[in-house]
Formats: structure tokens, C-alpha cells, sequence
């Protein structure tokens, strides 16, 4: 069973928490510790970004962070690299971030076979277009067990989002809101409705939120509305202080009890 299914299935009574950050930032080298760290201590899921030029979904912290990265020489190939060589020591789901045009460079049949052959789980292309998924990705990344997760905002139309996941499996990215990423303090009654509404919805699929995670009040908003929440920039901006993942998820368990 792909990881990601079996990680929502085997956890449907405590909420998950999934942490992102941009591979080959701070260091080049230094993604493979990240990630055997985060999961040491406690984290349901990580979220590995692939730096990218233009990454227009991202806010100055991710933007940075993949320009550091881009600095440093990672690239995807190296990044399947440092990941085939902790394979047999990552449990946990490990989901890849990046855009299509650095996917697309690298090829949609290599790029899932990659995956596979690295030990990761699924994908998150924030600007494929969704016809593009179902007739150019998805039947290729059936083949390969690997798991397109598609992202559903405020913005995003009832119909959509059934049609979303209806032909979708592992779970629904549930933005914040239509903003890109970046810290929050609080997350609004408007923000609060929208997380309710999409709750009532009784999807097939579990969701995870993002965008804005910081706090106690964001962390907890986020899941008493969905499977868990997603962390990003919040992290990202601690791994880039702290240079060292232990510190920083110390960091972060500290600020998420503020």
C-alpha cells in the first residue's frame, strides 16, 4: 500500500502534522538529515520542495529558500540522489513539492519512476492544470503507485472540489486561503467558515491544511478542521536560523504552544 494511504488509515484517531522545507537549503548537503531528523522526531509526513526559479504559489521565505538551494547546485537529479540514499531508512510518507515546468524538463515518465526508485510517496504541483493531470500525469502516475495531491482553496467552486476528489486518492491539500504561503497569527471567522464548509462536505478524501500554520491557534484551527496541518514557511525561516533540523523542530514544538 502506498504510504501515504496507509499513513491516513492507520491514524484516523490523532491528528497528523506534516512539515515542508526546500531541499538543498540551508546546505546542499544536508537533506537527507532533515528528513532522518523530522522523523525521529515525530513527524507524520515531510514535504520536500524542489528549488525553482519562479514559484509563484511561494512567499518570500520559500522563494529564498529555493534560491539558496538553487545557489548551493541542487537539482532534481541530485535531490533523487540524496533521497535513493536514506530509502531504506525513511518510514514515514515523503511528499515532493515543485513546479511543472522542472518536472516537465525532467520528464512526467522518469520523474514518477525516480519516485519510486527514491522511496517517495507523491507529488504536489501547485500550477498543473487539472485536465493536464487526468489525461497527461495521472495514468502514468498510476502505473507507479505514486500519488498526485491536488490543492483546493477558498476560491475553489463545491463542484471543483468534488470533481477534485473524485479522481484523486491520498489526500486533498486544503490552502488557507487564496494568498501564497507564508506565516499567519490567527486564522480568521471567514477562514474558520471555509474550513467548516469543506468539512461538511464529506469528501472521500482525507485533508490536510496549509498556508499560515504558526501558532497554537492556527495549528489547532487547522485540525479540528481536517486530518492535520502542514507547516512551511514557519519552519523553513527556523531551519534557516537554527542550521540544525533538531533545534529547529525544537523551535517549532515551542512556538506552536504559543
Amino acid at each position: 500500500m502506498n504510504k501515504i494511504n496507509h499513513l491516513f488509515r492507520s491514524s484516523q484517531q490523532r491528528k497528523l502534522l506534516s512539515l515542508y522545507f526546500c531541499a538543498g537549503c540551508p546546505t546542499l548537503e544536508g537533506t537527507a538529515d532533515v528528513i532522518k531528523t523530522l522523523q525521529r522526531r515525530g513527524i507524520d509526513m515531510i514535504e520536500v520542495g524542489i528549488p525553482f526559479s519562479d514559484p509563484l504559489a511561494d512567499g518570500p521565505v520559500i522563494q529564498s529558500a529555493g534560491t539558496i538551494a538553487l545557489k548551493n547546485g541542487m537539482t532534481l537529479s541530485l535531490l533523487f540522489d540524496q533521497l535513493k540514499s536514506i530509502k531504506d531508512e525513511v518510514h514515514i510518507p515523503l511528499v515532493l513539492m515543485g513546479y511543472l515546468n522542472v518536472i516537465m524538463h525532467y520528464g512526467i515518465e522518469r520523474f514518477c519512476q525516480s519516485c519510486v526508485e527514491s522511496g517517495v510517496s507523491g507529488a504536489i504541483i501547485p500550477d498543473l492544470p487539472f485536465n493536464d493531470y487526468l489525461q497527461v500525469v495521472k495514468p502514468v502516475a498510476d502505473r507507479y503507485d505514486l500519488r498526485i495531491i491536488m490543492m483546493i482553496t477558498p476560491e475553489t467552486s463545491e463542484e471543483r472540489i468534488r470533481f477534485i476528489d473524485e479522481h484523486t486518492d491520498g489526500f486533498i491539500y486544503m490552502v488557507s486561503s487564496a494568498s501564497i504561503t507564508g506565516a499567519q497569527s490567527n486564522f480568521n471567522e471567514a477562514k474558520l467558515q471555509y474550513f467548516r464548509h469543506i468539512n461538511g462536505m464529506n469528501l472521500k478524501n482525507p485533508r490536510m491544511i496549509g498556508f499560515g500554520i504558526s501558532n497554537k491557534q492556527t495549528l489547532e484551527s487547522a485540525q479540528q478542521n481536517a486530518a492535520g496541518a502542514i507547516i512551511g514557511s514557519k519552519f523553513v525561516t527556523l531551519l534557516n536560523e537554527t542550521g540544525n533540523p533538531d533545534k529547529a523542530i525544537d523551535a517549532l514544538y515551542e512556538a506552536l504552544k504559543q
